[in-house]
């Protein structure tokens, strides 16, 4: 996903849908070392990067590593390591590295926009580490980016979410003051065990969260006074 044209959340493998842009990337975060986040091949066709700009891709040790192969050296991008409670600044952006409870080192992050907008990205873990939810209260984020992967299927034993799982941890967010009545809420990640689309979108209103077509970009709106 794009996040103001210019920070990009994963690594991904598939190419931008028509009429969406990467000209103005310059940071992308990632997530986790699986191939449908972090695809390193993406990085030897790097020409939505200017020549005279250096590309910053963050990530856990396990995704610098996957993609350290794939950089001639001198290539322009700079690895940075995100590890739990590590504050990055990618121009202009803030980003707070925070911990997720999945299979492979994981983690999440917390992107504050030059005009104090707030966002909160959230993929790929099971129930939020108590760490995470601590981490995040008081927020007030204006748009929180929350998983939902298997539907209605709750034995799937992994560490993702679902239709039982999504709402409690929104739950758990609202009752610490990061997601409030004007937090835009998108269930990202969904996966084949969801419900049609329609279905899905009427069941997800009822949690206060809508969903986006693949490839959606987003902007994050400028933040208002509250109260």
């Amino acid at each position: 996903m794009l996040v103001d044209g210019a920070v990009l959340l994963e690594l991904s493998p598939a190419l931008p849908p028509d009429g969406v842009s990467l000209a103005g990337v310059h940071t992308v975060l990632v997530t986790h070392a699986h191939p449908d986040h972090c695809a390193p091949a993406a990085l030897l066709w790097r020409h939505w990067v200017l020549p005279d700009e250096r590309l910053a891709l963050a990530g856990p040790a396990d995704v610098l590593e996957a993609c350290r192969p794939w950089l001639a050296p001198g290539a322009p991008v700079d690895l940075v390591e995100a590890v739990p409670g590590r504050t990055l600044r990618c121009r202009g952006y803030q980003v707070r590295v925070l911990p997720a409870d999945h299979e492979v080192p994981t983690v999440l992050y917390d992107v504050a926009g030059p005009d104090g907008a707030r966002l909160l990205y959230a993929t790929d873990t099971g129930p939020l580490p108590d760490a995470a939810v601590e981490a995040v209260a008081g927020a007030e984020f204006d748009v929180v980016l929350l998983e939902e992967t298997f539907g209605d299927r709750l034995d799937h034993g992994t560490r993702h979410l679902d239709l039982a799982g999504f709402p409690a941890q929104l739950d758990r967010l609202r009752a610490v003051g990061a997601v409030t009545a004007a937090t835009d809420v998108v269930a990202v990640h969904l996966g084949h065990h969801d419900p049609p689309a329609g279905v899905l979108a009427e069941r997800l209103a009822r949690y206060g969260a809508r969903m986006l077509p693949d490839g959606a970009e987003l902007d994050v709106p400028a933040r208002v006074a509250r109260g």
